[in-house]
């Protein structure tokens, strides 16, 4: 499959976002929920996602503001193990209520995205996530 130039773009634009995201964590719990939001990678894509975090103006110093993307969970689009997923990314942050439980309605790729995410939260920076035989 060849990219065309805008999928080439939009995609330099997506690592952008992310590589800001990430650069803009102050603390090990941001550092942590921006990393497992940019290995998500299908919830950062969306627009009104970046627009809720503050990554539409590139490249901007303006802080990112994940409280703006909590107020605007129900109103991204987003379907429910999404919904599920930013909101467990967002509990490592201190923000919102996803109880802990909610893991068990994520698939497979993402529960093992917040598996590594909880894992690194505890201080561990390189988790073993997978099946073992």
């Amino acid at each position: 499959m060849t990219l065309t130039s805008t999928q080439t773009s939009e995609a330099a634009l997506l690592e952008l976002r992310g590589t800001r995201l990430i650069e803009s964590a102050t603390s090990n719990r941001e550092l942590t929920a921006a990393q497992a939001l940019v290995g998500e990678e299908i919830i950062l894509s969306l627009r009104n996602v970046h627009g809720a975090l503050g990554l539409l103006d590139l490249p901007s110093e303006a802080p990112v503001g994940w409280e703006g993307l909590m107020g605007r969970v129900y109103t991204l689009g987003l379907d429910p193990e999404e919904r599920v997923f930013l909101g467990l990314t967002l509990s490592m942050v201190g923000i919102g209520n996803t109880p802990l439980c909610a893991v068990s309605d994520l698939g497979e790729r993402r529960r093992a995205i917040i598996l590594r995410a909880i894992t690194r939260l505890a201080g561990n920076d390189t988790p073993a996530v997978g099946r073992r035989i």
